[in-house]
């Protein structure tokens, strides 16, 4: 990165993890020549540098972008496969069980990127959706970046996207090609309701959840807003509820109210 000076990879640095918690660090910093670099370009910014001048300007527009391109994670359907089956085989006959007088269940898709996660979520409910008739069923889902929230809103998936952990017999069955994209059944989108969120921000205007789904998403923030963000989740939560977190992320460690269960990595309960 030889046209980025030290003080503004410090400036980015923070200007990053104010706005949405992401740590750049020395391991990560290729990711600002990456994604910036290509910013810089479709704007017509000579450079990654001026482009932060233009940051240190106080540029509103350019500084929603620079959080989307930075923020921005790949996603894909069904993804480590083990959540959803236990999602499936295990969360929602308890809370079939626990919610029978409510009849009322809600679910968060934190960081939900382009869609493919709640719209698995979403397959695994209309799978067995004889079982949730007369139910008031909400999947919310929400992410940082008004763009992946457009993607996601239109359910409009390439050959690639759709071949990457979604069953062909679940493709043919809610999915229809148009030219060179897949579009999701109707039906499927109208089950998921897409917010614009910061995960820095109280989660408490969202409302409770009896599921929370939020992987893949706390590798990128350091000790104290892993906290912060857990610790607000788990506000959320009742006590028989489930948080869902990415198999690589823990909570050891930390002061969260939650614990790990027993019966499969990535699955916590609140305490």
């Amino acid at each position: 990165m030889a046209d980025i000076q030290p003080s503004d990879v410090a400036f980015i640095s923070q200007f990053l993890l104010a706005r949405s918690g992401l740590v750049v660090n020395a391991e990560k910093s290729y990711l600002l020549e990456s994604r910036l670099g290509p910013l810089a370009r479709k704007q017509g910014i000579a450079g990654i540098s001026a482009l932060i001048a233009r940051l240190r300007g106080g540029d509103r527009a350019l500084e929603q972008m620079v959080v989307e391109v930075m923020t921005t994670n790949e996603s894909f359907f069904f993804r480590d496969t083990r959540p959803f089956d236990h999602f499936r085989d295990k969360t929602l006959p308890a809370l079939l069980a626990a919610r029978a007088a409510t009849r009322r269940l809600r679910i968060w898709c934190a960081a939900s990127s382009t869609g493919q996660e709640p719209y698995s979520l979403a397959m695994i409910l209309k799978e067995c959706e004889a079982q949730w008739r007369g139910w008031q069923i909400e999947i919310i889902a929400t992410d940082i970046s008004r763009e992946v929230l457009e993607r996601a809103r239109a359910g409009r998936y390439s050959q690639f996207e759709v071949q990457r952990g979604l069953p062909i017999q679940l493709l043919l069955k809610y999915f229809q090609k148009s030219d060179d994209l897949w579009q999701i059944a109707p039906a499927l989108r109208s089950m998921v309701q897409y917010r614009e969120w910061n995960l820095l921000h109280d989660p408490r205007p969202l409302g409770t959840f009896d599921v929370v789904f939020c992987r893949n998403v706390l590798i990128y923030f350091d000790q104290a807003t892993k906290e912060k963000v857990l610790d607000g989740v788990a506000r959320l939560l009742p006590k028989d509820g489930y948080l869902y977190l990415g198999g690589s992320e823990t909570v050891i460690g930390m002061q969260a109210r939650i614990a790990p269960s027993p019966e499969q990595r990535g699955v916590y309960r609140p305490l």
